[in-house]
């Protein structure tokens, strides 16, 4: 099981830059890159959302049962208790609650929560291994006098409201075209999109990004040590997987932005020229 464990971690740390690279070539589909053709390949959006958002959760809670580290659940100490209420609050807001008040969304081809599922999986399973693991439970025995677990508590939290917050515009505005009967509207044939504004709307076309970026940081810098810059190899040894999913996190959202951020330019002449894809004034 460990041996598994050391396999997954390196290849959460080995893959996603080649998969974030790959989405720069390809539109991932769905959301606004969804296929406009009906097929026993395209699914439901929300419904698939909740499936494959929901195994992350379950994976994890099922890992500190039944994983390797499960005899140390007994013993568990506070700062892990808190972290882990964090990994779970997390996905059942994203899971349950967001796209339950989701008004609609636009179908996706099964492939895109296959891999999801996948990848949630997998990463249930890596957070919930370290979190009861020795090296997690040696970290965090002197946490609550480091400021930096505090810190990153802090970040975590803000990260979670300011995605929450951001998400509340793109809900908005699907609620407000539902009302309107503005659905399917659009000349793509899928959901009605408009221009967000409010918030770090003002500066960037995917705050909701950047702020599960800045919770995952903050988790991070709360969950484990920082690791090792160089060489290659002493990073990919030292790498946890509360810094692994955040890696993860960036590399396979910033294609993502990007690509969203021209198609807005695209189909909105009136797209604010000044705003950058995901991090303010820089990209």
């Amino acid at each position: 099981m460990i041996q598994l464990y050391e396999v997954t971690r390196k290849c959460f740390f080995l893959l996603p830059p080649i998969a974030g690279l790959l989405q720069f070539l390809i539109n991932a589909p769905f959301g606004r890159f969804a296929p406009s053709n009906d097929s026993i390949f395209v699914v439901d959006g929300i419904k698939s959302w909740i499936i494959m958002e929901l195994v992350a959760p379950i994976t994890f809670i099922s890992v500190l049962y039944r994983g390797p580290y499960a005899s140390s659940l007994s013993a568990i100490s506070t700062p892990q208790v808190i972290l882990a209420s964090l990994f779970i609050v997390h996905y059942l807001n994203r899971a349950i609650i967001s796209p339950l008040r989701t008004p609609s969304r636009s179908k996706s081809h099964i492939v895109v929560p296959l891999l999801a599922v996948i990848f949630n999986i997998a990463n249930g399973a890596l957070m919930g291994t370290y979190l009861l693991s020795p090296a997690a439970s040696a970290f965090l025995a002197g946490a609550f006098s480091r400021p930096s677990f505090w810190a990153g508590i802090m970040l975590c939290a803000c990260g979670f409201v300011g995605n929450i917050l951001h998400d509340e515009v793109l809900l908005d505005i699907r609620r407000k075209s539902k009302a309107k009967g503005k659905r399917n509207e659009n000349k793509l044939g899928k959901e009605h999109y408009a221009i967000p504004h409010g918030y770090l709307y003002r500066y960037i076309s995917y705050p909701n990004y950047f702020c599960e970026w800045l919770e995952w940081f903050g988790y991070a810098l709360a969950a484990a040590p920082l690791p090792a810059l160089m060489p290659l190899t002493e990073t990919v040894r030292t790498a946890q997987p509360p810094w692994l999913f955040l890696w993860a996190e960036v590399f396979l959202m910033v294609s993502r932005a990007y690509k969203g951020h021209q198609w807005y330019h695209k189909n909105f002449s009136e797209y604010p020229k000044e705003r950058k894809a995901v991090v303010p004034f820089i990209f």
